[in-house]
């Protein structure tokens, strides 16, 4: 039997104390968030649906983005026991400087759309993290003032290879100029990807007031706002602006790309050069033969060809054939600390992470991106704490096994012989 008695007053008095209420909104609601996951529902909710469909989603049947999140699901951790790991190192050297974390922001277009503090609020949050920030071609913020917010920082520069080629070699001098010690040259985009959200929405550069747009501002009166009370959003990079994202994309950029681009752009940076949209061995290979110094695995986060190669799966393959004399990063997908530890273990140097800044950024402007870059740090940490491991240098490839619930069907089986 349970004795009972009368509740003793002071231990009450302990179990009513009530937590200060934050009348800061944009506080309350970050603080709220705990992972990517949330800060994504929050973003949705403070966003139009233009706006955040167009970074949220990605081409045709947006297979190739739920594959790579799969990918990353598919993840089975084998930690060690009684490996004490009080302490942890996140930090780690990428092309030839220091990141205070195994990731960095990616490159990402039309940024101030998502919240007018765009690129600024990206540049200056990862400064103040230490790990790097990536301006894309199709920024919306200049490569001077991308400088200004990240002054002390490491910015990285993304180019296209557009139709004028004189453009794309003016943007990769002013960038060096501004001292960006990176290049990452973006050879997956010769034409836009279809994504039909986009088509769907209408959503054009700069947005249309339509009736369904007005509807859809009802609830988001604090957007229109900044949008409507600030600079105008274009490109800061480039002229051209009006039209669909892929209208812009496909006047713009240059099918003809090709290897001879690349030794022109190699000829005129006098820093890191990085290849980005690498989606197999074969082209890793050719690559580091030519003497690049890094190769990012990536779909374009699935925006470009649906169906294509899962950077995660393809991740310990390259780093198996070129591992050694480049560096391999990854992208697309990434959605946990936890993804950026497994990858590290397969091999990869370095992350980067495009839509889990954007979730940040559009749920709170650069509070929201520090949010973001807490969020996977509190996930790397823990994660490398679980798996009894203090630095990055102790991942190894026995630490993660990739599950697979995509098995490619053998030539026999698909009633394919050989010659």
């Amino acid at each position: 039997m349970v004795t009972r008695q009368l509740p003793n007053p002071s231990e009450l008095r302990e179990l009513m104390r009530f937590k200060k209420p934050d009348f800061n909104g944009r506080r309350r609601r970050l603080d709220s968030a705990l992972t990517i996951a949330d800060l994504r529902r929050i973003a949705r909710r403070r966003t139009p649906k233009a706006a955040f469909d167009y970074t949220d989603g990605a081409a045709e049947g947006e297979l190739s983005l739920n594959r790579a999140r799969l990918a990353f699901e598919d993840i089975e951790f084998h930690p060690s026991i009684l490996r004490p790991a009080v302490e942890v190192d996140t930090s780690t050297t990428i092309l030839g400087g220091p990141s205070a974390m195994p990731f960095g922001i990616a490159p990402t277009g039309f940024t101030r759309l998502m919240q007018t503090e765009g690129e600024v609020a990206g540049a200056s949050a990862a400064g103040a993290a230490g790990i790097p920030f990536t301006l894309s071609t199709l920024g919306t913020t200049s490569i001077e003032d991308v400088r200004a917010a990240n002054p002390a920082g490491r910015n990285w520069f993304q180019l296209y290879v557009m139709r004028d080629r004189d453009i794309s070699y003016g943007l990769a001098k002013r960038a060096a100029a501004a001292g960006f010690d990176t290049l990452m040259f973006t050879v997956d985009t010769p034409v836009a990807g279809a994504r039909l959200r986009d088509k769907r929405n209408g959503f054009s550069i700069p947005p249309r007031l339509t009736v369904g747009t007005v509807v859809d501002a009802i609830p988001r009166p604090w957007w229109w706002f900044d949008f409507l009370t600030t600079p105008k959003l274009e490109f800061a990079s480039l002229s051209s602006t009006g039209g669909t994202v892929g209208e812009l994309l496909d006047a713009a950029m240059d099918p003809t790309i090709s290897y001879d681009d690349l030794e022109v752009i190699r000829g005129l940076w006098p820093g890191s050069i990085v290849v980005k949209g690498v989606q197999n061995i074969e082209d890793a290979a050719r690559l580091v033969d030519l003497g690049v110094d890094g190769i990012v695995l990536s779909n374009h986060g699935g925006r470009q060809l649906d169906r294509a190669p899962i950077p995660f799966h393809l991740l310990p393959h390259v780093v198996r054939e070129v591992g050694r004399d480049a560096t391999v990063m990854i992208d697309t997908g990434i959605m946990n600390g936890a993804d950026i530890v497994a990858s590290v273990a397969l091999g990869a140097k370095f992350t980067l992470v495009g839509r889990a800044y954007l979730y940040g950024l559009m749920a709170g402007g650069r509070d929201g991106v520090d949010r973001t870059i807490a969020i996977l740090r509190g996930e790397i940490e823990r994660t490398m704490r679980l798996l009894g491991v203090s630095a990055l240098e102790e991942l190894e490839p026995r630490h993660v096994t990739q599950l697979t619930r995509l098995v490619p069907v053998s030539p026999e089986v698909a009633g394919v012989t050989a010659d």
